[in-house]
């Protein structure tokens, strides 16, 4: 008599949308490799045709569905409401900032955060009112990518993503493990998870209403000027404009210098569903 036993496929326990956002990394990588010529303009941004159509498609996305839903939100919504829903997602995303600042050493901000995130669970009604900020708490926004960013692993390729926005090749492959680590990700039903999950999508792209409209407006080349924000954003929270013990180098080879401060980050850089961060 035999027995048979089944494994389960690693990608099954990641979450639907982070498994996507990695096949799409994959394929990504597969394009850059091929070594195509006309892909080679820039060493930052060898895949620029094809993020430029999936940013097309994001904006067409963000014209239809997401910017009247904020847009709506944010009239229909009380700010005072709003702040509080701002505030419980940030709360949550809190403990998980917590935990990459220790695995970054940064140790006061690994404690700031812990701290913020005692307060606010417990004095601020679960999050919605930030009492860490009145006491002059700081928040530190720390993800699993710029973990592997501080540890030495290089950015990659820039990366546009479906529905998500502006990334790396670091990042998309370590957001698998942002997701699961989501507080969110945790909630059962399926039904009440998705639906915090868009109410977190139409809260942050309502906060970035008037950013989009700047950048509308003043960008000669809106795609350029959001890559550059982005990864010049990336850059910074890794390695902090008061550190000097490091410098990320580029997809290049070239060092980046990490004490630039960065522009406003756009809105096509928020992914939907992201803790963002």
């Amino acid at each position: 008599m035999t027995t048979m036993t089944t494994t389960t496929p690693i990608s099954r326990l990641l979450p639907r949308g982070a498994r996507a956002a990695n096949l799409f990394a994959m394929a990504a990588l597969a394009f850059a490799l091929a070594g195509c010529a006309s892909f080679n303009q820039n060493p930052r941004d060898p895949l620029e045709p094809m993020n430029r159509e999936v940013t097309k498609f994001n904006e067409g996305v963000d014209s239809i569905l997401l910017k009247p839903a904020a847009t709506v939100y944010k009239k229909a919504v009380p700010a005072m409401v709003r702040t509080g829903v701002s505030n419980f997602f940030g709360n949550l995303g809190d403990a998980w900032s917590f935990v990459n600042s220790a695995l970054q050493f940064k140790f006061q901000n690994a404690a700031e955060n812990f701290m913020r995130l005692n307060v606010n669970t417990f004095f601020g009604l679960g999050g919605i009112l930030d009492v860490a900020s009145e006491f002059n708490i700081e928040r530190h926004r720390e993800d699993f990518g710029q973990t592997l960013g501080r540890w030495g692993v290089p950015a990659g390729p820039y990366i546009v993503l479906p529905l998500l926005g502006p990334s790396t090749l670091r990042d998309t492959l370590a957001l698998p493990i942002d997701r699961k680590a989501d507080p969110v990700h945790q909630v059962d039903p399926a039904s009440a998870r998705n639906s915090l999950y868009v109410l977190h999508a139409v809260d942050v792209r309502s906060n970035l209403l008037r950013v989009g409209s700047v950048i509308d407006e003043a960008a000669l080349d809106k795609y350029s000027f959001t890559r550059e924000a982005h990864l010049q954003r990336r850059r910074a929270e890794i390695f902090e404009s008061k550190e000097s013990d490091g410098e990320e180098p580029k997809a290049d080879g070239t060092a980046a210098t990490p004490n630039a401060p960065p522009p406003a980050a756009p809105a096509a850089s928020q992914p939907a569903s992201a803790p963002a961060r």
